[in-house]
């Protein structure tokens, strides 16, 4: 899939659920859940040991889910992204040895950026849709805002992250330069570990209903 074709999907499903999962067998269900919710997508963190076997099988089994994989620190890392099948990388800071491998791979990824400097350096490279991370700790929108004033000729765009509800993802999104927001809320933690997929479920057309 070409970059500005994912990037438009992303923006069409405008939320991310951002998943850390600890059961490789939980990836079906999980994926299912999301999918029937209308919420066909997810970023799955390489935080747990789990994490490659749940994106190979998600890639797999439900082709229809947009599968990415985030916490992508090492280089490595991001190989195993791609040879699992993840249409897409992200990472919580800026890392330019990432940067160039995943140039290199031709694997859309977007680094994680906090300031002027994070944001200067990704566009030297080309990159141009960055995560905003931690969003709500680091200033929330007003900073973004202020990030964004600078910088707007260039055409960069943001996925912001960390802290955001569904009512905050709101605002977010109305920014232009906003493509999609990542969220913990929507499939959390604990939920995967009981087994709530209708609560996952609802989740999904929760947000979906709010934000269409």
């Amino acid at each position: 899939m070409k970059s500005q074709d994912l990037y438009l999907t992303l923006k069409n499903l405008k939320v991310i659920p951002i998943i850390a999962i600890e059961q490789a067998d939980a990836a079906i269900p999980l994926a299912n859940a999301l999918i029937e919710g209308g919420l066909p997508v997810a970023e799955v963190t390489f935080r747990t040991e789990a994490a490659a076997h749940v994106i190979e099988r998600m890639a797999k089994e439900t082709p229809e889910l947009f599968v990415g994989a985030g916490t992508i620190l090492t280089v490595d890392n991001l190989k195993k992204a791609q040879d699992c099948g993840a249409k897409f990388g992200v990472a919580p800071g800026f890392n330019r040895k990432i940067v160039e491998a995943s140039l290199k791979m031709n694997f859309p990824f977007s680094p994680g950026i906090m300031t002027p400097s994070d944001l200067e350096g990704a566009l030297e490279l080309g990159v141009k849709v960055l995560k905003f991370f931690p969003a709500e700790a680091a200033g929330g929108i007003d900073l973004l805002k202020s990030l964004i004033a600078p910088y707007a000729h260039t055409g960069v765009q943001f996925i912001p992250t960390g802290g955001i509800n569904p009512q905050k993802a709101k605002d977010y999104l109305a920014l232009s330069q906003v493509i999609a927001v990542g969220g913990t809320w929507i499939a959390k933690k604990e939920d995967i570990a009981a087994g709530n997929w209708k609560e996952i479920k609802d989740r999904c057309m929760a947000v979906r209903d709010l934000l269409l």
